[in-house]
């Protein structure tokens, strides 16, 4: 919205997998100020160069591993299992409603369909359906950063990966200064069949900085409501675990 905007905000719902119910105070979105000094009035990219990405790795790092930096921290999906045989998971359609109040108030396989690693490392995506899938890479945020997930390039037409939005402060933030939780890839295949293999790229973290750095308790991972803090492939705090076999 324009600077020195004042008025109502309006937020546009629609459900594309799911059903929803919603409540008068329902938590569905976040939003994000920035404060600007004179200089910066005109500015419309925050984001941490490549070369400062760099930098910061070098000195505590964002990722687990060899970091490559191309307008941002660049992921990779993972469809070898990365030690389990589940790979993702695929939206079942014409599944019941769900109250997005209810955390952990629904079985995952009413709702959701696990697949299974292959050999050959691939996975086919579908038109139009909606699976959830993990990065190869193990991230963390700093405390004086924040994230967002980015597509590769907006003019890549065949799938959607950056559904999952903003990574808050301290997440994935593990013991030893080290990465501790795979990025959640929520994709979208879009007019045609679009083929993934293993360790192929498919977003970018593109880093901010804060304007403070915020308190340690309200880091992600401070409290008990931090959902997906050392997260693998994980679905979300709607869905319970999947019953054992």
């Amino acid at each position: 919205m324009p600077l020195g905007y004042h008025g109502e905000l309006w937020l546009e719902v629609s459900p594309r997998s799911f059903s929803v119910r919603v409540h008068e105070g329902s938590r569905l979105n976040q939003i994000r100020f920035r404060s600007r000094n004179s200089q910066q009035m005109g500015m419309h990219n925050f984001a941490l160069s490549d070369e400062k990405l760099r930098e910061r790795h070098a000195a505590s790092p964002l990722v687990d591993g060899e970091l490559t930096a191309r307008e941002g921290v660049l992921l990779r999906v993972d469809l070898g299992g990365a030690g389990d045989d589940i790979v993702g998971y695929r939206a079942i359609k014409n599944s019941s409603v769900i109250d997005v109040n209810r955390a952990g108030g629904y079985a995952a396989e009413d709702f959701w369909e696990p697949i299974g690693a292959r050999i050959d490392r691939r996975l086919i995506l579908d038109p139009d359906e909606f699976y959830i899938l993990a990065s190869r890479e193990k991230v963390q945020i700093p405390a004086d950063l924040a994230a967002e997930m980015a597509p590769i390039d907006p003019a890549i037409g065949e799938f959607r990966v950056h559904y999952a939005g903003f990574f808050d402060p301290g997440f994935g933030h593990g013991a030893d200064d080290a990465p501790c939780a795979r990025a959640v890839l929520e994709v979208r295949s879009r007019d045609v069949p679009f083929l993934l293999e293993d360790g192929q790229p498919v977003g970018r973290l593109v880093y901010e900085a804060l304007g403070d750095a915020p308190e340690r308790e309200e880091l992600y991972g401070a409290g008990l409501t931090s959902n997906y803090q050392g997260q693998g492939l994980k679905l979300g705090k709607h869905f319970r675990d999947f019953k054992a076999p």
